[in-house]
């Protein structure tokens, strides 16, 4: 790989380029995008929703163990977005976390501790030679007692902010470009619409309408807390309100 004074430090993760970059760690984010996945998330006045496509690669596959929406704790959800196989081991250990958390404390452990975790574990992986860092890039979200719904988003190199709403993936800034225009003046949306601006910024930056079983939808309502996927039904009349209402 031809890089002029780049060439040869993309070899350990621990090294950096004399530009002062970490290949590995920038190899990682590009992972996450070859994937071909976009994933967004919202957060609303009283609830938080995350969209991801559902893509199933082969016709023989049972498209009910495809996806890419893992519940943590009853109430915390992540979705993950990048190499499938390095979200599973990300999700074990998080809910072993999560579980340690509850036993040592007595109570589920908060959407913000989560996600900082799940960051510190990347920014690990970005120190040591024997590991490689993990392709994921992974939204958590979750209702808090104290601050309301929660959206954060963790990266591969060990970042974790809180979000009004956000995108990984492919399509990534164009989905960007498009939330911002909709949360323009931080607007405090219903459960209803903060899944359907989700469902249609997808729509907007693929350029495409979805069937139901084309995309996946997870969500936390104040109502009852709890984390959960929506089903094809619901995912459809939702579908059909974005397209009324266009």
């Amino acid at each position: 790989m031809s890089r002029g004074s780049g060439a040869g430090y993309d070899r350990h993760i621990t090294i950096f380029s004399p530009e002062g970059r970490l290949y590995q760690v920038e190899y990682a984010f590009k992972a996450v995008k070859s994937s071909g996945v976009t994933s967004i998330g919202v957060r609303g006045k009283d609830s938080v929703c995350v969209v991801t496509q559902k893509k199933v690669p082969d016709k023989l596959l049972d498209d009910t163990s495809i996806t890419h929406l893992f519940p943590i704790t009853k109430y915390t959800g992540l979705l993950a977005t990048g190499l499938t196989a390095d979200a599973r081991s990300l999700v074990s250990q998080a809910r072993n976390e999560a579980a340690e958390f509850r036993k040592k404390w007595g109570y589920e452990m908060p959407v913000d501790v989560l996600a900082k975790w799940i960051a510190d574990k990347a920014q690990i992986y970005t120190q040591h030679a024997y590991m490689r860092p993990l392709g994921v890039v992974a939204m958590v979200l979750g209702y808090d007692e104290e601050k309301n719904a929660q959206l954060f988003k963790c990266d591969p190199a060990g970042h974790f902010f809180g979000h009004k709403a956000t995108s990984a993936g492919l399509k990534e800034q164009e989905a960007i470009n498009f939330l911002e225009k909709k949360m323009k003046d931080s607007p405090q949306f219903t459960y209803d619409e903060t899944v359907q601006i989700a469902i249609s910024a997808l729509q907007s930056v693929l350029q495409e309408d979805f069937k139901a079983t084309e995309i996946e939808v997870g969500v936390v309502r104040k109502e009852d807390r709890v984390f959960r996927a929506l089903k094809t039904e619901e995912i459809d009349q939702h579908l059909t309100a974005i397209s009324e209402r266009d």
